[in-house]
């Protein structure tokens, strides 16, 4: 593996525990013991502590859990754990169970939406639920670039929903938030430049 892949691979397993705190459902226990494992067999490599005694329920299975994986490599534990949350945060995101429609395409390269296209038809979900979705400046950009794609392909038409509770709250206040009176003028013209 070369240094380059190994540092995509930290960042996005980096990326993959901030993820994790967005969901919204309990996975399960199995989910999370597997996910417990996995982080510390990345973190750690693997299993260097002492078997705990057989009453302690909870430390003997987070134990039982990351001494199951042996020998797995920590990138390759990285690589897993970050697999995992990326099937669990879509599936919770898209409403759907792990068994994605084949027919279904997800665009990547969006950090505050999710882009899906299925028959034709391209769904942008704001992806901010913590948020309520408010739209900030990265989000504003990424809409435009998924807009712009989608009528370079095959889409007869886009759809724009929210991911949770919200379709969303609107601008985000902290994009005029700690702006300075003598950049405000500037300000006003980049984001007429950006509603374009």
């Amino acid at each position: 593996m070369t240094t380059a892949t190994m540092q995509v691979s930290q960042k996005d397993f980096e990326k993959a525990q901030e993820q994790l705190k967005l969901l919204k459902k309990d996975p399960g226990n199995e989910t999370k013991l597997k996910l417990y494992a996995l982080f510390k067999q990345a973190t750690e490599g693997p299993c260097n502590s002492p078997k705990p005694g057989m009453l302690d329920f909870v430390k003997k299975a987070k134990w039982d859990a990351w001494n199951s994986l042996g020998n797995l490599s920590q990138d390759n534990a990285r690589q897993k754990y970050t697999e995992l949350v990326s099937s669990l945060i879509s599936a919770e995101s898209a409403g759907q169970t792990k068994d994605a429609s084949p027919e279904e395409s997800r665009h990547g390269g969006y950090e505050t939406i999710i882009v899906t296209t299925k028959n034709n038809i391209t769904k942008i979900m704001f992806n901010r639920p913590e948020r309520k979705n408010a739209i900030n400046h990265q989000m504003y950009r990424e809409i435009i670039k998924a807009l712009h794609e989608a009528g370079k392909d095959d889409s007869t038409i886009a759809v724009i929903t929210g991911n949770g509770e919200y379709y969303t709250s609107g601008n985000d206040l902290n994009n005029f938030a700690n702006v300075k009176p003598n950049e405000m003028e500037k300000m006003a013209k980049d984001g007429a430049v950006l509603l374009k």
